[in-house]
């Protein structure tokens, strides 16, 4: 049997799916991409040598505005009110290239991988928009989503957590 397309009716028109009669869980969707740069680009950026300054604050900030915004960039996404949104970045070893990372989480009838996707994708942009006029090669490739999770409501979900910075312990007073 084949695979009907969920965002066409009938007549092969586009339309928005109806998730109403879906259940709510907890759905979480990591996406990734990466920006090539130069090696003196990288090294301006790490040095907060830019000229149009924190790129990788800026490109964060702007992932994240992006996720919340891609139910109005993207024609047939629900406009969706995530509860968390990150994006890294990661510097391989070969240092030639930005590994952008974003993760979404929802509570909804619906799926965040669109917001994870929209988020690397507008990340990366901000990179290229912040140091286009050092490295016009740059290159954005390999988007993709890497993975898609949901947890029913009442089940504890496995969410990663930053690690807790240590603390000294406590000074005891002399009696």
């Amino acid at each position: 049997m084949k695979k009907q397309l969920t965002h066409l009716d009938a007549r092969g028109e586009a339309r928005m799916v109806d998730v109403s009669a879906k259940p709510v869980v907890r759905r979480e969707a990591v996406a990734r991409g990466e920006i090539h740069v130069q090696p003196e680009t990288l090294r301006q950026i790490e040095s907060l040598t830019v000229a149009k300054g924190n790129v990788f604050g800026a490109a964060r900030l702007a992932g994240i505005l992006a996720a919340k915004k891609t139910g109005e960039l993207i024609p047939l996404c629900h406009p969706l009110p995530i509860t968390h949104c990150e994006v890294t970045f990661d510097i391989p070893q070969a240092r030639d290239r930005i590994i952008i990372t974003a993760a979404a989480r929802i509570t909804a009838q619906t799926g965040v991988e669109m917001e994870a996707l929209t988020a690397v994708a507008v990340a990366a942009l901000t990179i290229y928009d912040m140091c286009k006029a050092s490295d016009p090669q740059m290159r954005i490739t390999d988007m993709r989503l890497i993975s898609k999770t949901k947890t029913p409501l009442g089940r504890r979900a496995a969410v990663p957590r930053a690690p807790r910075p240590v603390r000294p312990p406590p000074r005891r007073r002399a009696p």
